[in-house]
This record gives structure tokens, C-alpha cells and sequence, in this order.
């Protein structure tokens, strides 16, 4: 496999999630039609088309799905390289059906090849054929995809630009939906709203349109996707406010503990010792031994307590007042 297949190679990237937000996005887009055939197209070449097709099919079958991709580009294909494939035999091959039998019937697994990738199948384009687009259009290829439409999940597409060819838009009849991908400050906004045009005039359905070559730098990437770091440079400036918040909360109820528990200890009345209860052995070397009486002043002992739960009661309704803000 080459390192642009990043969904198998480095699953936990931030490229990686990217493509599985594409994936939930395409699963929850007309989820009622239940979308299993997606093509995969572009305006012109260089633009990622095969990149976002195969990166999307891993994440496909990453989370438990039959997969079958295949490449349509039947003029420069290119997914047996990225899967480290066989570049024939392949859907040319199959289209001509020039390996049919006497019945003219076909054996589709011949040219399914395995991948690395688990639940995961290729189609490669095969040998270059002189008429891709008639192939294309033959009733042979309807027949291809509702026979991998009833062994598989998901059937995706790797077509061809749009704006060379005309194969992506014939296919994007037959297929559920279409994906165009388009590279930043390279796509002109006239050529794609030709293209999305010729797809709709045929009677075929976009999903929607992939914004590829972003420039962005690593540093972002990384502080927007690793948030479950627990170090305050890593942390959202909302969470780390919300840190500092509770710490001080925390702090100044420990303080308000303490001070009240001084006053009290100021409070409480010392205790009486009677001259009749020391006990006169001095010569001896004993210490007098105190023995501590009722206290007298019970009623500012029970008024002094009154006021420290006051306090305390003023100071945890503050703190629980402090944490529904936070939240």
C-alpha cells in the first residue's frame, strides 16, 4: 500500500476522522433510498478523486461493511497501485466479455482481488480498452453492479474527470449517487457548476461536493482533534475556565471551613475549675488535675452554632450556584 491509503496506515490521524465524517455524512444523506452504489468523480485530473475514493472505501469497511471497489478510469487507473494490487485482469476485462463461456457467462470472481484492508474488495481497471465509454453503457455493466449489490454493503466507484470525459456522468445514471471532489484555489467555480449541470441533465444524483487540498498546518490539525489531553495548553479555553472556576471554588470553601471553625473554637467558654476539686500534693511532684464542669454559657455555645451552619449553608448554595454555571 502506498501512505495515501492514511484511513488503514494511521486510523487515529485527523485525516482519518475526516474521512469518516465524509462516511457518516454519506450514510445519513437520503437515508431512506439506502445508498449503496457511490461514485466517485472529479473535474480534472490531480485533483484527489482516488485518494478520497479509496481512503473512503477502508473507512467503509473499517466499520463492518462488505466493500467492493471499482476502478472505472479505464484509461489511467491507478487503485491497484495504491492497494498494491494486480493491474489485470479487471473491469475492461470483464465488460469485453471476451473470458465468457460457450453460454456467455461470466465468473466475476476472477476478477475481484483481495486487500489488505478486512471486508474490503477491488476491481481494477484492467487493460486499457479502446472504447471505455460504450463499455460503460453496456448492459453488461448494470448487470456487474446488481450482482455486487447482492454480496456486498457498499459498491464504491472510482470514476474520471468529468471535464475530459464524459464516463462519470454516463455512470452517474446508473449509480445511487456521486461524490465530485475538487481541490482548493485549483477547481474554477465555472467548470464545476458545468459538470454538477451535465450530471443533473442525465438524471443522476450528487451527494454532495469534497473540498480537498486544504491548506492547513499540523499544529490545528492537532489542537482541534486530540481534546481528550488533560494538560491545560491541549485543553478548550472554556474547559480550562471551567478548571480554574471549580479550584477557586474549591479553595474558598476550604478557607470558610477554616475561619468558621476558629470562631467557634473563640466562642466556646474555657472550662470552670473549682479550688475545692485541686488537689494539694505539690510536695510530692503531681501536677493539679482539672476536672471539667457544665459550661455555663450553653445559650452562646447554641447561638454560635447557629450562625457557623448559616455560613456554611450560604457557602455551599454559592458553590452549587458556581458549578450550574460552569455547566
Amino acid at each position: 500500500m502506498k501512505k495515501e491509503l492514511i484511513a488503514q496506515r494511521d486510523p487515529k490521524s485527523p485525516i482519518s476522522e475526516v474521512f469518516r465524517t465524509l462516511r457518516t455524512n454519506i450514510q445519513f444523506m437520503n437515508s431512506g433510498k439506502k445508498l449503496r452504489i457511490i461514485q466517485v468523480a472529479s473535474t480534472f485530473p490531480g485533483e484527489g478523486k482516488s485518494y478520497v475514493s479509496s481512503n473512503l472505501a477502508v473507512t467503509f469497511a473499517q466499520a463492518g461493511k462488505r466493500v467492493i471497489i471499482i476502478d472505472a478510469d479505464m484509461r489511467k487507473g491507478r487503485l491497484y497501485s495504491i492497494f498494491g494490487a494486480s493491474p489485470r485482469p479487471g473491469l475492461s476485462n470483464y465488460l469485453s466479455g471476451m473470458d465468457a463461456d460457450e453460454n456467455g457467462n461470466l465468473d466475476i470472481s476472477r476478477y475481484i482481488q483481495r486487500t489488505e484492508v478486512d471486508n474490503l474488495l477491488l476491481i481494477a481497471a484492467g487493460n486499457i480498452p479502446p472504447n471505455p465509454s460504450e463499455l460503460l453503457v453496456s448492459e453488461q455493466m448494470r448487470n456487474l453492479l446488481e450482482e455486487l449489490k447482492e454480496v456486498c454493503d457498499i459498491v464504491i466507484i472510482d470514476g474520471t474527470p468529468c471535464a475530459l470525459v464524459a464516463d462519470s456522468v454516463i455512470l452517474s445514471r446508473i449509480v445511487d449517487t456521486t461524490v465530485i471532489v475538487t481541490a482548493c484555489k485549483e477547481t474554477k467555480k465555472d467548470n464545476l457548476d458545468k459538470i454538477v449541470k451535465n450530471i443533473k441533465q442525465v438524471g443522476g444524483n450528487i451527494a454532495g461536493i469534497v473540498l480537498n487540498k486544504v491548506p492547513i498546518s499540523a499544529k490545528k490539525y492537532n489542537e482541534n482533534y486530540y481534546y481528550g489531553s488533560t494538560s491545560m495548553s491541549s485543553m478548550p479555553k472554556s474547559k480550562a475556565r471551567m478548571k480554574e472556576s471549580t479550584k477557586n471554588a474549591e479553595l474558598l470553601k476550604r478557607r470558610t471551613t477554616r475561619s468558621v471553625a476558629q470562631n467557634l473554637g473563640q466562642n466556646i467558654a474555657k472550662p470552670v475549675i473549682t479550688n475545692t476539686q485541686i488537689e494539694t500534693k505539690k510536695d510530692a511532684g503531681d501536677l493539679p488535675k482539672p476536672n471539667f464542669g457544665q459550661n455555663t454559657n450553653s445559650e452562646n455555645n447554641s447561638a454560635s452554632v447557629e450562625t457557623a451552619n448559616d455560613i456554611l449553608k450560604k457557602v455551599n448554595s454559592y458553590l452549587e450556584q458556581e458549578k450550574k454555571n460552569l455547566n
